[in-house]
């Protein structure tokens, strides 16, 4: 099919032309009231995607004891979305970079609300596991449609010297989704009277009114209503600069080649995202089970464990943004190392906590492990879309999570399940500081290529 078709076909969607320019009073007038509107568009929009993610390890106990489905059952059922949401976070993000943000989210979320709302209220669907599969990796699918959105409006709307610090805050979303999920599948089954699936439907009703909510506040670039650039009104040239739209109309595949696969950088963040996604998940799903086994915790207070895992990402992502722009002035390479070596320290230290710990360490020691892991997280996807230029920084953004979520979070829980039951923890917890040390060096090798784009960065700044 021809670029001049394919842009026909998807007219609807397509990335909206610059609107005539507005004056330099209108603009200082309105500039900061869009940001801001976009920026809360985008961060409880990308909250809702997280109420209906994945929502099966919430009520799967009821799942169990209804005789549904067993426990390898579940876990297919989870990798199914998990996997979907891997390639469709790389694939949607190569469409996403072409598209109205605008759109692309709220439409995503909507269509995840109702693949939620179909498991909820048609019961063929929960009634056949290999259905049921089906239908979660299509909304694993639909999830994908959010993050590459999100990343072409930080790219467009925030400028490289402020984009540490704002993306720290949006990437706090998934935190506050992953917490709201709780309390709304929590609420819903105390007024369903305990059906399972109310976990389903509830987030759902609530996703499509943030997906409305999204479409109203998000606008796709500073430039399609009327403003100039940020890069220009901010007087901040972005690290990369953008291709001559004439001179790169390239095709899908050959986009990816270009500015991805023939990319050495692209190729370090990718794999160092494995290793951090094997760390996150590998500590956070296997809390409970490890504080249960190693020091007789109760169910509980290893359930705890894992509520301020998710909480410290909070702090330690906020932490990691303001660090990155104010203290390493941009250099994403040596604050993802900083945090990479907190990672270490604190995983080590509640590796060779003896039995008999005091359960309050235990929980400071998990505290900091997610705290400085989400700063990596952050980090990576932050650094492909800046040392990208912006027509194809969700491409770069989503291949990193391509390699995260289908690799590195399925090592995390069928490899960290397989190394456990054959080896046991001590094994475990020395293969997860390997991933420390792999992701340390991967994110290193990054820094000459950051260190030369920022020099550029300066000089373009100073002119």
């Amino acid at each position: 099919m021809s670029h001049t078709a394919e842009r026909t076909r998807r007219s609807w969607l397509a990335a909206p032309p610059p609107a005539p320019r507005l004056s330099a009073t209108e603009q200082t007038a309105q500039y900061p009231s869009w940001r801001l509107k976009v920026f809360i568009g985008i961060f409880f929009g990308y909250a809702g995607f997280y109420l209906i993610r994945n929502n099966i390890p919430l009520v799967a106990k009821i799942l169990l004891d209804e005789g549904r489905m067993d426990k390898v059952g579940i876990g297919l059922i989870a990798n199914a979305a998990l996997i979907a949401y891997g390639l469709s976070k790389f694939f949607s993000a190569t469409i996403s970079d072409r598209s109205n943000a605008r759109y692309f989210l709220s439409i995503g979320l909507a269509l995840s609300a109702v693949a939620n709302l179909c498991i909820a209220f048609i019961p063929a669907i929960s009634a056949s596991l290999t259905v049921f599969a089906v239908v979660m990796f299509i909304n694993g699918w639909f999830q994908g449609m959010g993050w590459p959105p999100c990343g072409r409006v930080l790219v467009h709307w925030f400028s490289t010297n402020e984009r540490g610090w704002k993306t720290a805050i949006w990437n706090c979303a998934h935190n506050v989704g992953g917490m709201a999920v709780g309390a709304l599948a929590a609420w819903g089954l105390a007024i369903s009277g305990g059906k399972w699936q109310a976990a389903f439907w509830l987030p759902a009703v609530v996703a499509l009114v943030v997906a409305a909510a999204a479409f109203i506040l998000i606008r796709d670039t500073p430039e399609s209503i009327g403003l100039a650039p940020i890069e220009e009104f901010r007087d901040d040239p972005a690290k990369v600069e953008a291709a001559d739209v004439s001179t790169d109309q390239l095709g899908y595949w050959q986009t990816i080649v270009k500015h991805v696969l023939l990319r050495p950088t692209m190729i370090y963040l990718a794999l160092a995202n494995v290793f951090v996604y094997a760390l996150r998940y590998g500590v956070l799903s296997w809390t409970p089970t490890y504080l249960s086994e190693v020091h007789q915790v109760s169910v509980a207070k290893g359930i705890a464990g894992f509520s301020l895992f998710e909480l410290a990402g909070i702090f330690g992502t906020l932490a990691c943004g303001w660090l990155s722009d104010k203290v390493f002035k941009g250099n994403r390479t040596w604050t993802g190392i900083t945090f990479l070596v907190g990672v270490g320290a604190f995983l080590v230290a509640y590796w060779l906590s003896p039995v008999g710990t005091p359960y309050w360490l235990l929980m400071v020691y998990l505290f900091f492990i997610g705290a400085f892991i989400y700063g990596p997280v952050m980090l990576i996807g932050l650094q492909a879309l800046d040392m990208s230029a912006k027509h194809v920084a969700g491409t770069a953004a989503g291949f990193t999570g391509l390699f995260g979520y289908v690799i590195g979070a399925t090592m995390a829980s069928t490899g960290v399940g397989w190394v456990v039951h054959h080896y046991g923890w001590g094994v475990t917890f020395a293969v997860l500081t390997a991933c420390v040390v792999a992701a340390l060096v991967l994110i290193a090798l990054v820094g000459p290529e950051e260190k030369r784009l920022m020099e550029s960065h300066r000089m373009a700044s100073q002119r």
